[in-house]
């Protein structure tokens, strides 16, 4: 199926898919960038300060290396998006649980502080989100591919066009209560 062919819904949710993972695939590709611009040592615990965060060289290294990810799911657009940008999302919110407990330790390989676990955190929710947008609701409308794709059924009968009974001049409306004949 060409993109051309996709339903006009498809094409707005996976716009919002790809817009998403390219957005935050950019802010990491940045933050990743300066990192090593700076020529920050690779497995230092303690970090230097890049764009307010803590950050090392290994953080600058998997920072672009998520952004490649996403990158790629940007230009692939649609279903793959959203789920690479649910799974990304949700790793960082995991990254952002696993770093605060490794908080003040040796084992803190990424020099994460407090500001990197909240970052974390936020650019997880917020990546995830760009993912869940049009996907995951109690209330999708019927033209949503994700709920045709769950609904296989009712997506046929809902699709097919009702008959509509031709209304003219001749066609009678009906008596409502309290209307003068």
């Amino acid at each position: 199926m060409h993109p051309h062919d996709e339903p006009a819904a498809d094409r707005r949710l996976s716009r919002v898919h790809r817009f998403g993972a390219g957005l935050c695939a950019l802010l990491l590709l940045a933050f990743g960038a300066l990192g090593l611009a700076d020529g920050l040592p690779f497995f230092g615990t303690h970090g230097e300060h890049v764009a307010g965060l803590s950050s090392n060289g290994l953080l600058s290294v998997v920072s672009i290396g998520t952004a490649a990810v996403l990158l790629t799911a940007a230009l692939l657009g649609g279903r793959a998006a959203s789920t690479v940008t649910i799974v990304v999302g949700t790793l960082f919110v995991l990254s952002g649980f696993v770093n605060l407990a490794l908080l003040e330790t040796s084992a803190n390989l990424l020099a994460f502080r407090l500001p990197n676990v909240l970052f974390s955190f936020a650019m997880g929710l917020l990546i995830a989100t760009f993912g869940m947008y049009g996907r995951i609701s109690g209330g999708l409308p019927h033209d949503n591919p994700y709920w045709r794709r769950r609904h296989p059924e009712a997506a046929a009968t809902a699709t097919a066009v009702p008959a509509v009974p031709a209304v003219g001049p001749a066609v009678r409306r009906a008596a409502l209560p309290g209307d003068r004949g």
